[in-house]
């Protein structure tokens, strides 16, 4: 069940944000848990999962679903969860062109890149280095460090708080010097290309990389290590942790042989690094399909891999074990999707011109018939229905609603699905060719 309830009260610039998502089709940045039905059986083993995170510890989790079971919405969830407990959040999208996992110098780059807290947007880095900085500083002079006296004390702060991260990668420890330099003269460009290199670009200037005492780009091990090395930051500039999402790790299927093996081992790498106590204040998350973890393909075709995410899943679903290193998502039925439309037009309800309307003219029955009616379009396929019967929902029957008054979606409104408004999967599975329009209509008789 969701946890919005009608008569909670939501802030409308909250619900605008969640409406006006699911009106384009997305998943809303915010206001996740307003429509998180059915993870309530996962909540006190995550709950408990980032408070072990905020003790020091490190955290995996695997998340494998269907396409359109949620997975992208449940990593936002929790990472929702995680920000409000003052964690900062990223979310990257594995891909072959833009990040890929061989590749560990590109993820930290992405995840730099979309590095978000409670306070602060995409990207963070900087707020957050400032902040770690600023500790510094108080911290030396809590000691009874003089003003005369302070850089040397922050320096010698910055030389102990770094010492473990500069074991693996010391030009961490070197790029914060050379930011903190150039910030204290005065000299702003050189300060943002050192930054820029912390935060993994490449390409930086050949001055900029002199000033950070580096040499080249960030490399595939270095990036290990400038991971630890923003955790220590995130930990003392006053963070809970990292709360990072590895989306769609299930098209790793599709690229070549030698980069699949490789990025199959950067990830196995990547657990084992965890898991060995090398990131405190991590909680990792990679969402993918059963295909990639069963499959030939991907998680199988590297043994120690498959060891590590080996869960028993040939119980009944209702009893997965959520503290497991694996989660299933088992994505929604027919009755969960009316559940979930029921909640939004009631949050709809709440802020509209006319609340009454809205229960009354998408009224239960009519919700229901709806979400047949998306599934059907979509070959019957429930389970990739919610995006589409969501945005029908919201942009075609409650805005008219609210809009019009003599609006009767009973009378007036014939659901129609083309193509162009279908992603891939939904367009594989919709009943009529992906070139011509569907139009399916609603029978209330």
């Amino acid at each position: 069940m969701s946890t919005y309830r009608p008569g909670s009260p939501v802030s409308a610039a909250r619900r605008r944000d969640v409406l006006g998502a699911l009106r384009r089709g997305a998943v809303p940045e915010n206001g996740l848990d307003l429509l998180a039905t059915g993870l309530d059986r996962f909540e006190a083993s995550l709950d408990a999962e980032l408070a072990a995170v905020v003790s020091g510890t490190s955290v995996f989790k695997a998340v494998r679903g269907e396409y359109g079971s949620g997975k992208t919405f449940f990593s936002r969830w929790l990472g929702e969860r995680a920000k409000r407990n003052n964690f900062a959040v990223a979310e990257i999208q594995v891909s072959e062109t833009e990040t890929p996992l061989h590749k560990l110098e590109t993820v930290y780059r992405r995840l730099t890149e979309r590095l978000s807290t409670a306070s602060f947007p995409p990207s963070a880095l900087r707020p957050v280095i400032d902040a770690w900085f600023f500790a510094l500083e108080e911290d030396a002079l809590a000691a009874g460090a003089s003003d005369e006296e302070l850089p040397a004390a922050v320096e010698l702060l910055l030389a102990q708080r770094l010492a473990e991260v500069s074991r693996h990668a010391p030009a961490f420890a070197s790029a914060m010097r050379g930011y903190r330099t150039a910030l204290t003269v005065g000299d702003e460009p050189t300060a943002s290309a050192v930054l820029a290199w912390l935060g993994g670009q490449p390409h930086v200037a050949a001055a900029a990389r002199r000033a950070a005492g580096a040499r080249g780009d960030l490399d595939h091990f270095g990036a290990l290590g400038f991971l630890q090395g923003l955790l220590t930051v995130l930990r003392d500039s006053g963070h809970a942790g990292l709360f990072l999402v590895l989306d769609e790790v299930e098209t790793l299927q599709r690229v070549r042989s030698d980069a699949r093996d490789k990025a199959l081992n950067a990830l196995r790498q990547l657990i084992d690094e965890t898991h060995a106590g090398r990131f405190p204040g991590l909680y990792l998350v990679i969402t993918g399909t059963p295909a990639f973890y069963e499959g030939s393909q991907g998680v199988q075709r590297l043994a120690p891999l498959a060891q590590r995410l080996a869960t028993d899943f040939t119980t009944d679903p209702r009893f997965d074990n959520p503290r497991a290193v694996q989660l299933r998502l088992p994505g929604f039925s027919l009755d969960s999707l009316v559940d979930l439309g029921g909640t939004i037009r009631d949050l709809y309800a709440a802020g509209a011109n006319s609340p009454d309307r809205i229960t009354k003219l998408a009224d239960d029955a009519y919700v229901a018939d709806l979400a047949r009616s998306v599934s059907g379009a979509l070959g019957g396929r429930v389970g990739v229905a919610p995006r589409l019967f969501l945005k029908k929902l919201v942009g075609d029957v409650l805005d008219r609603i609210d809009q019009f008054d003599d609006f009767d979606p009973r009378r007036h409104y014939r659901l129609t699905v083309a193509s162009a408004e279908l992603t891939e999967v939904e367009q594989n599975l919709a009943a009529a060719p992906a070139e011509s329009a569907n139009d399916v209509d609603l029978d209330f008789e």
